[in-house]
């Protein structure tokens, strides 16, 4: 250690900061970076450490490169003693999700079938942001085979395994992003959402995910999944989201769906509470059957609102099950993905994938122009909706976490596990997953946040009210 390091440490330990530096958030450790009472590269070897001590036990990440993570942690620390931060996210370590573009690192998606020997040149949007910004990259966490299914296995990396419970799935397809973000691998993690693979393992994993409204962060290459595809933040507290937010949603010329860049930081109005908000609480949605102790856990903290002074009562939103519409864009997307290879690496592919793609053949143009159809009035009815609601709230999933040897059931039918998250990457509006509570047996359940388009601001004022009125916890080691 240089012996600035240890003034660094000597200072900060003074002002009783944390034994394990990867428990700070990314707001204090940029907030201890400005003071120069602690170093990037102390913050990146702690977490470092952490996931060397504790990762054999999730299996979270899919690639970590140490050397690169120090270097850039040493650059960052030089800007910062000359007091030459270049972005909001200087020296914070930030994991990306296999699905996410970054130079040098293969991206290999979970897959077998991608080949890891051609060029890894292009960052994707938010790899190209952050790295603009002086975000210290970690690696890449693990994912299903192309993010298909709502469960953290790949044939490529194995299984990923909840923090909370290693016997336990943490959910996904963003499961490697929510063990490590549980566990302190860095405070900031990079995910995906297609139909819920960012929100579903936030709640299996006890963290908060937000899949902003769609365009909001730039896609890059497009995902298979066209416009259900959300490039999201995942991470412990609310204004660590923000944090990234500030970060990744930057419009991007490569992709035609990005949003214009909002003026100012998310962080404005955060704190406004909520207060006179008109919020809808549906527990079911009307169609979804739903765990009983979920569902008893997921009302106490709908009334939690109420306690904070908004208007909340129970509301059927009128609609039926949408399922069928997404899938037909589900699988239609299996299909073009699985042609993208030729037959020899699309026989490594998972047999389940496989199986979608094959049913997504049998859609013919009426039927999916039909879907498209059937999308935009699910749209148009959650824009009038919301003329009355500011807020509708749910579970975000049905059950608690599955156990590993029970997970792989029924995937074909449905391979998305929470009927409480896909109708929101149809309509393209903004949605989180808090941490709401432990069922009996110690698993993480998620209440769901939804928005009107374009009303991020909304879904975020009311996370963090809700993360000060309750505050999140965090798990013990995994055994």
């Amino acid at each position: 250690m240089s012996s600035q390091n240890a003034l660094l440490r000597n200072s900060a330990s003074q002002q009783g900061r944390p034994d394990d530096l990867a428990d700070l958030s990314a707001v204090d450790l940029v907030e201890q970076y400005r003071a120069r009472s602690l170093s990037p590269v102390e913050t990146t070897q702690a977490v470092l450490d952490r996931v060397e001590r504790l990762d054999r036990r999730v299996n979270a990440f899919a690639l970590l490169d140490a050397e690169s993570a120090l270097a850039s942690a040493r650059e960052s620390e030089a800007r910062w003693q000359r007091g030459e931060p270049l972005g909001p996210v200087d020296g914070v370590p930030v994991a990306l999700k296999d699905l996410i573009l970054a130079k040098g690192w293969p991206t290999l998606r979970g897959s077998r079938a991608v080949d890891p020997v051609q060029d890894w040149n292009e960052d994707s949007p938010a790899t190209a942001r952050l790295r603009e910004q002086g975000a210290v990259l970690l690696g890449k966490t693990t994912t299903s085979e192309f993010g298909w299914k709502g469960l953290g296995d790949s044939p490529l990396t194995g299984i990923t395994r909840n923090p909370w419970n290693v016997a336990h799935t943490p959910g996904g397809s963003s499961g490697g992003s929510a063990a490590a973000t549980a566990l302190g691998f860095g405070p900031l993690h990079v995910a995906t959402d297609g139909g819920g693979s960012t929100r579903l393992p936030a709640a299996h994993s006890g963290v908060f995910g937000f899949k902003p409204t769609f365009g909001r962060v730039p896609v890059y290459p497009p995902s298979q999944n066209g416009t259900l595809f959300h490039v999201t933040p995942m991470t412990r507290s609310v204004d660590d989201a923000v944090l990234l937010l500030d970060a990744i949603a930057r419009s991007d010329l490569r992709d035609w769906n990005a949003l214009p860049t909002q003026e100012g930081s998310w962080f404005e109005n955060l704190d406004q509470g909520v207060k006179g908000l008109r919020i809808a609480f549906s527990p079911t949605l009307g169609y979804a059957q739903i765990d009983p102790e979920l569902e008893r856990i997921v009302s106490d903290a709908a009334n939690t609102f109420a306690e904070l002074g908004a208007i909340v009562e129970r509301v059927d939103p009128g609609i039926e099950d949408p399922f069928d519409i997404f899938q037909t864009f589900w699988f239609a997307g299996a299909t073009k993905l699985v042609a993208s290879f030729d037959p020899g690496r699309r026989a490594l592919i998972e047999q389940g994938l496989q199986e979608v793609a094959e049913k997504g053949r049998s859609i013919d143009v009426i039927t999916y122009l039909q879907a498209v159809d059937r999308r935009e009035a699910l749209g148009r009815h959650f824009n009038q909706f919301h003329q009355k609601w500011d807020l509708l709230l749910t579970p975000t999933t049905a059950h608690p976490a599955s156990a590993i040897e029970a997970s792989g059931a029924d995937l074909v039918v449905r391979p998305i596990r929470s009927p409480f998250t896909y109708p929101f990457n149809m309509t393209q509006q903004p949605a989180a997953s808090v941490p709401a509570g432990l069922t009996a047996g110690g698993l993480p359940v998620g209440l769901q946040i939804i928005g009107a388009k374009f009303a991020d601001t909304s879904v975020l004022r009311a996370a963090k009210a809700f993360e000060q009125a309750r505050p999140f916890a965090r798990p013990k080691d995994p055994s």
